[in-house]
């Protein structure tokens, strides 16, 4: 049986620019823009240099030009330089892209060419992804799960030399979302912001620049439900209901779903260690288990998926099924009464 190929990872590619190991042809593509964005950016940044990239950098839109237009552009040779660069953005608009698999037959290897193909992939079984991944590097850029931002948080700030609280990596987390190019920009506002030889950001800065409250947020909302701590649950509640606007119940019950939705995966995991669910759940890093291994001593697997139903059902009835005068606040009250007897 034929070995599958290894998805080629961002790290992987990051490092080998890092070390000059360039290859002839590297297509990017995916649904997440933002590791797209950083491999053409750091190619376009560091392969040549001011006077090289004069004669020797060629940037390319796919809504204006064609494949034999971006194949002349490859085929150039470099001038009073190693390498040319052809970088061709918005490459999912190149119509008959496939034809580009005449000239990474025979690529010119004095050049990089760089395709970012945002918002889809090619089918690789087809002959441009086989010829591709031939001589280059075929990269697929997936959007991340929520459980995996407090990891993005983290290595995204160790690389700027900065640590990060758990709670306020998971603040940004609740707050920004999956859009790692804002969490990208929100995380640099808060590196900026941090006094002079302070390398640690805690949930108050998070609080004060980001404009997130620390002790009234979904993380917390869910610690409540966990500890099962009425009183917290409620004042939680309160301060959602007094601001809509930063705290929309859509958001927390999204919130909610993807917690109860994880716990009962973590009930089918082999292993009920730290690590084990942390590998059943893919957290990153593995102590954020730790969360649902407490919430497993309190909620049954019959009582999960209660509490997931419970969460459609408030959905419904926030959108005006079966709800004719119950507000947001209301709604949720309601939803966590049921979640907590």
């Amino acid at each position: 049986m034929a070995k599958e190929n290894k998805e080629t990872t961002y790290e992987e590619i990051a490092r080998d620019l890092k070390n000059r190991i360039y290859k002839p042809v590297y297509y990017l593509m995916g649904e997440e823009s933002y590791y797209i964005d950083r491999i053409s950016d750091y190619i376009a940044q560091t392969v040549l240099t001011d006077e090289e990239k004069e004669f020797n950098q060629t940037v390319l839109y796919g809504s204006d030009t064609d494949v034999p237009t971006i194949i002349n552009a490859a085929k150039r040779y470099p001038m009073m330089s190693e390498y040319q660069v052809v970088i061709v953005k918005e490459a999912q608009n190149v119509k008959k892209i496939e034809d580009l698999t005449y000239y990474l037959q025979k690529p010119l290897m004095s050049t990089i060419l760089v395709i970012c193909h945002k918002h889809g992939v090619l089918d690789k079984r087809k002959k441009l992804a086989v010829e591709v991944e031939k001589i280059g590097v075929l990269f697929e850029s997936k959007k991340i799960k929520d459980a995996q931002l407090p990891g993005f948080v983290s290595s995204y700030l160790k690389r700027k030399k900065v640590d990060i609280e758990p709670k306020a990596s998971e603040m940004m987390a609740e707050f920004v979302g999956t859009d790692l190019n804002r969490m990208a920009g929100e995380l640099d506002k808060l590196v900026i912001t941090l006094p002079q030889g302070v390398r640690r950001i805690t949930p108050e800065q998070v609080e004060k620049n980001i404009g997130v409250s620390k002790d009234y947020n979904n993380y917390e909302l869910r610690s409540a439900l966990v500890a099962r701590d009425i009183l917290k649950a409620n004042k939680i509640i309160k301060y959602f209901e007094e601001n809509p606007k930063t705290n929309p119940l859509q958001a927390t019950l999204s919130a909610l779903f993807g917690f109860f939705s994880n716990l009962m995966l973590a009930y089918y995991a082999p292993e009920k260690t730290e690590q084990g669910i942390a590998n059943q759940l893919s957290l990153q890093p593995s102590w954020k288990a730790k969360d649902y291994m407490a919430a497993m001593r309190v909620y049954s697997g019959v009582k999960c998926m209660q509490i997931i139903g419970e969460i459609r059902y408030c959905d419904a009835k926030s959108k005006g099924v079966d709800n004719s005068s119950l507000s947001d606040g209301d709604l949720l009250r309601e939803l966590v009464y049921k979640i907590l007897h």
